[in-house]
């Protein structure tokens, strides 16, 4: 779903699925070792009101370091141990392609993320390939209208299979720059990228929360205002 500043309805999260938001919060909790319980977010009518709620549970001594720029150095330091490439290529504007080839990307970024302790979350497969499973298990799903019960079973299976091996080895990268990686390790594993995991930049946190749901809903940043209703 893309939402877009135009949209009249944008203003308001509540047009949003609750299961997609569900998804956000989940890797709010992961990102920050937080637990949003329904307790503490049966209330929450708008999106300042949800990130103060996280900035209250998060307990750690306040630090004012940059953990983005904590995250870049994480994956850099995995990258040389990795793979040892020139230091030349090791910036923030460095295309992953040029670190990452094709033809050794699954068993590299295997590796990476080995050394640095957690999933990044890098790869995906063609969005072409994708669509043609998705359309096969849609295809199967008219065959029980059909009366072809067998037929109808057999698509759903192979474009289940297929859909899971698709996200299993899928190469294309998500993002396009190590300073865009960093971005993204920094907002999916916040505490896992701070240098010292007893501390945290307490005015960054709004801002991941922020960065979390444009990412994982398509939505325009000037739409999650404080005042953005749920």
């Amino acid at each position: 779903m893309k939402v877009t500043s135009n949209n009249t309805q944008a203003f308001n999260l509540n047009n949003v699925d609750p299961e997609d938001i569900g998804d956000v919060l989940v890797k709010i909790e992961k990102s920050f070792n937080i637990r949003l319980d329904d307790t503490s977010c049966k209330d929450v009518k708008t999106f300042g009101k949800l990130c103060d709620i996280v900035v209250e549970k998060v307990k750690q001594t306040n630090n004012d370091s940059c953990t983005t720029q904590q995250a870049f150095y994480k994956i850099r330091n995995a990258i040389n141990s990795t793979i040892s490439p020139p230091k030349e290529l090791i910036k923030p504007q460095t295309k992953l392609a040029d670190i990452f080839p094709r033809d050794t990307r699954l068993e590299v970024i295997a590796e990476i993320e080995k050394e640095m302790g957690f999933k990044i979350n890098l790869l995906q497969p063609k969005q072409g390939i994708v669509g043609a499973f998705v359309f096969v298990l849609l295809a199967s799903l008219t065959g029980f209208f059909f009366q072809q019960p067998v037929m109808a079973l057999a698509g759903m299976l192979i474009a289940s299979t297929g859909l899971m091996l698709a996200g299993k080895f899928g190469k294309e990268l998500k993002v396009k720059t190590l300073g865009d990686l960093a971005e993204k390790v920094a907002r999916e594993h916040y505490l896992k990228c701070r240098r010292d995991t007893a501390t945290v930049n307490r005015a960054e946190i709004s801002q991941k929360i922020k960065e979390l749901f444009t990412a994982e809903l398509y939505m325009e940043p000037s739409v999650l205002t404080r005042d953005a209703k749920f």
